[in-house]
């Protein structure tokens, strides 16, 4: 039983911080502090390798609303194109629906606080990523304005994944994989700084119109692409492609420890 215990504690103390009260037991406390900050506040470490080697990603996702495997495949592959990490691993978790049919991102956040077991822990950095059933609660669907994913702090996103099918079940020429793929890399540009967003432009190229996306053509960081309607256009027009960081990114990118 003692040796059981033991690999217990060493597995989960990979995500968890070990700390010790006035008495001889121990007691686990998650140190949640640094991954509490604003959008794109740890670009550089999500970037380069300075302070955190490894990441973790802890996805979150609504029984039936999990994302696919070929989505899933493609974001990483972006991570490892752009940021120097030595092993990025997928954690999986399954959740009951919030049954609303919107959720604000407050509301969303206090589902991350229930539910987020995966953390910063010494040279891995954690991200969490929630797939839910439920559309965005500043969604407009009369004036085709629906919200596919957004992120809310320094090393969280949440994607809708409902809107997501909806959008795909209307058009032959995209996929909800697509979809899904565009969308993560989208949000995942944010978590990296762009635009203007904790990893400063070395050209100005921020879009006047729309705070923190960028004003190339065809960019993965378009701001349209964060909505349904701008996403099947550029998906549509670009054959299902899934769109590229422009070269004014990607020098952001660089100048801010990415490659």
């Amino acid at each position: 039983m003692k040796k059981l215990s033991l690999v217990f504690i060493l597995t989960f103390t990979l995500f968890l911080a070990c700390s010790k009260d006035s008495s001889d037991s121990e007691t686990l406390k998650v140190d949640k502090t640094a991954n509490l900050k604003g959008p794109g506040d740890s670009a550089n470490d999500l970037l380069s390798d300075t302070n955190f080697k490894n990441l973790v990603i802890e996805i979150a996702y609504v029984t039936n609303f999990a994302p696919t495997e070929t989505a899933v495949s493609n974001f990483v592959n972006l991570l490892n194109e752009r940021s120097y990490k030595d092993n990025i691993s997928i954690i999986y978790k399954e959740l009951d629906s919030p049954k609303k049919d919107s959720l604000s991102i407050d509301e969303i956040f206090d589902l991350e606080k229930e539910n987020r077991t995966v953390y910063n822990n010494e040279d891995t950095l954690g991200l969490y990523i929630y797939f839910t059933d439920a559309t965005a609660s500043s969604d407009n669907p009369d004036e085709d304005l629906v919200t596919l994913g957004a992120v809310y702090r320094n090393t969280s996103m949440v994607i809708y994944e409902a809107t997501i099918r909806n959008l795909a079940s209307k058009s032959s020429l995209i996929s909800t994989s697509t979809v899904e793929a565009a969308t993560l890399n989208h949000e995942a540009g944010h978590l990296f700084g762009l635009v203007n967003l904790g990893t400063e432009a070395v050209n100005d190229h921020e879009d006047p119109d729309a705070k923190s996306h960028c004003n190339e053509q065809n960019c993965l960081m378009r701001a349209e692409l964060q909505f349904g309607w701008g996403m099947a256009k550029m998906l549509t027009a670009k054959n299902g492609a899934i769109p590229s960081f422009g070269p004014e990114c990607l020098l952001d990118l660089q100048s801010n420890g990415g490659k």
